[in-house]
């Protein structure tokens, strides 16, 4: 078996052994059109693919090396991690963070997990940029027992949301994406958090919807926009990365009826699941930030996952260190500046 990069007219058969939206290789064009080094690798047995996966290098600006971002890809193995290696030394990377899209199974928890990846020299990192926890909503199951499972009190805001007569409808008409866009930087900024730049959500449009993977969903109460949602779409699954609202009639609870009707909107595209893309821990109080946002999710009765978490390759160990305090630093002066 060799490990190479994948080539342009294997696109479909790198697409067909990859299971996350951001492994995609769809993804992987969007994240080059930022300005990113994206590599795709493929294990390959003569011409046959076993495995693929695709990570991007990140320049950091003072510092002589780059890091690696290996999000949501398989379980690492010993070949892997020698290719990873192999990788990073030729990009000049100080390390690799790896965050699989691998839930961890009740037969074998996280100490076992950490066990094993230390012996291909990964350590637990200290800043995860996915959650480790996720809600995922079966869209096999009918429309009556996504709603049994529910939160009454979510029912019955969808409830409200349809008395009120709050309108939702799908869309890939660039007027459509502008509104979202409005939606969401108001959102961004009312609640102080940081989000993608403009451009980001431009190159994600741009690409991904003429590949039939990006639509906006949006919520208008007597015509007038109030909530919009991204919504993408890979092999079987319904992502819900980005939305934004407005703090306009609020009463009409229209963000509880633009969740339902994504999950109805799954069901008639034939997917299986809806992917919320992240929750907090089943221990989180209400004095977390995100606490509201995630009790909104929690209400639709996914199932409640939780992932292997994020792990670093380190090749240099003191420019690792470095940069993690740099990073650390930054993030600092900017919650200082959003304050």
């Amino acid at each position: 078996m060799i490990v190479r990069e994948v080539e342009e007219n294997e696109k479909n058969l790198y697409n067909k052994k990859v299971n996350h939206l951001v492994q995609s290789w769809e993804w992987g064009e969007f994240r080059r059109k930022t300005g990113l080094d994206v590599v795709r690798l493929g294990h390959f047995e003569g011409d046959h693919l076993e495995e693929g996966y695709q990570l991007t290098f990140h320049k950091v600006p003072l510092f002589p090396k780059k890091i690696g971002y290996f999000p949501k890809g398989p379980m690492p193995n010993t070949r892997m991690i020698a290719a990873l290696k192999e990788e990073a030394k030729s990009k000049n990377a100080a390390f690799i963070k790896l965050e699989p899209n691998v839930v961890l199974a009740s037969e074998k928890g996280e100490k076992d997990i950490i066990a094993d990846f230390k012996n291909f020299g990964l350590i637990p990192s200290k800043k995860p940029l996915f959650t480790k926890w996720n809600f995922l909503i079966d869209l096999t199951k009918s429309e009556d027992s996504l709603l049994a499972a529910m939160h009454p009190k979510t029912r019955y805001n969808i409830k409200v949301a349809q008395r009120y007569g709050v309108e939702v409808k799908d869309s890939t008409d660039e007027i459509d994406f502008d509104i979202y866009l409005k939606l969401y930087f108001e959102t961004t900024k009312r609640q102080k958090y940081f989000g993608h730049t403009p451009q980001y959500h431009k190159l994600v449009w741009e690409t991904l919807m003429p590949a039939g993977m990006a639509r906006v969903l949006m919520a208008r109460y007597r015509g007038k926009p109030l909530v919009a949602w991204m919504l993408l779409n890979f092999k079987d699954t319904l992502y819900y990365p980005y939305g934004g609202s407005s703090l306009e009639h609020k009463e009409v609870m229209a963000s509880n009826l633009i969740a339902w009707e994504a999950i109805r909107l799954g069901k008639n595209m034939g997917l299986k699941v809806f992917d919320m893309w992240g929750a907090l821990s089943p221990k989180v109080t209400e004095k977390d930030p995100w606490y509201g946002f995630h009790k909104f999710k929690a209400g639709y009765g996914g199932l409640h996952v939780e992932y292997v978490g994020t792990y670093d390759l380190i090749l240099n160990n003191a420019l690792y260190k470095s940069l993690n305090m740099a990073d650390r630093m930054r993030w600092l002066m900017l919650r200082m500046g959003r304050r």
